[in-house]
């Protein structure tokens, strides 16, 4: 069910008090999912197991064997990538440049060469790693460096002993064609009107939801933009290997755009992330 208390009492849980953060932690080591602040909003943190994950998946009305995101914590991003598999033109420096840069501003996702300590199970094979013979692609969603759900993910990775958590949006799926979106869930009193007693789902809130949302001023309270490296779209006009926005989501495309600049890269917007932007619909 969700959990909406403190310690020995009817009070809410929420980030940034130890006991709460603490208890959390310890849902995610029992197999339970935690619906929890991130960046601007809310995400749904697991085990990464591929039994949990199934699970998770089926929680929210998704196949049971679809591909997830994983999340972790600044400190670990580095090892969730395989940094030699980097698509010609793409700088190792200048391109975790970018990423702390990025992380800097708030939650943000990249997609990239996979580290061989990934699960299989939460990577893909593209069509040009599957014909490069190089290493799946995984995807990471991060809360960026000054959310208190660091705090969360470091103690939950403490105890499940793994350098990533499976993470996916904390909303029902709406299957079939023409459907809306997943809408991103920026309030715990929506999450509770999704997820009911049965769905083995622990809450823990961001303490002040408008403070949260306020300290990213850039960023619109949705899922998050995702930025792929896996591979490049060919240079811009002035010769820069241009990455590709995969998903257009919280973080303006332009504002991505500056930043990709600003560390040497030129970028490509995905067919998808086009059709996204043209229907982009905020909270």
């Amino acid at each position: 069910m969700i959990a909406n208390g403190c310690v020995g009492g009817g009070g809410r849980a929420c980030l940034g008090r130890g006991e709460d953060v603490r208890r959390a932690a310890s849902a995610v080591a029992e197999g339970l999912a935690v619906a929890h602040g991130f960046g601007n909003f809310y995400a749904l943190t697991a085990r990464p197991e591929e039994p949990v994950v199934r699970r998770v998946n089926l929680l929210k009305g998704r196949p049971a064997g679809q591909v997830g995101s994983v999340t972790t914590t600044p400190a670990r991003i580095p090892l969730v990538f395989d940094w030699a598999a980097l698509p010609a033109g793409v700088g190792h420096r200048e391109l975790t440049a970018l990423i702390d840069g990025l992380y800097t501003l708030g939650p943000f996702g990249f997609r990239g060469p996979a580290a061989a300590s990934v699960p299989a199970h939460l990577t893909t094979a593209t069509a040009t790693t599957a014909t490069a013979g190089g290493p799946p692609v995984v995807q990471v969603i991060a809360p960026g460096y000054s959310c208190p759900s660091n705090e969360f993910l470091s103690h939950s990775m403490a105890l499940v002993e793994s350098d990533v958590l499976f993470i996916t949006s904390a909303s029902r799926s709406r299957p079939g064609a023409g459907a809306p979106e997943e809408p991103a869930h920026w309030q715990a009193s929506a999450l509770r009107a999704e997820f009911g007693p049965a769905d083995g789902v622990h809450l823990l809130e961001h303490p002040d939801e408008e403070a949260a949302r306020r300290n990213y001023p850039l960023h619109e309270p949705m899922s998050t933009s995702v930025l792929a490296f896996d591979r490049t779209e060919g240079a811009d006009e002035v010769g820069r290997p241009r990455l590709v926005l995969e998903r257009h989501g919280s973080l303006p495309a332009e504002q991505v755009r500056r930043e990709a600049e600003r560390w040497g890269f030129g970028l490509a917007v995905a067919p998808a992330a086009r059709d996204r932007l043209a229907r982009r619909c905020y909270a």
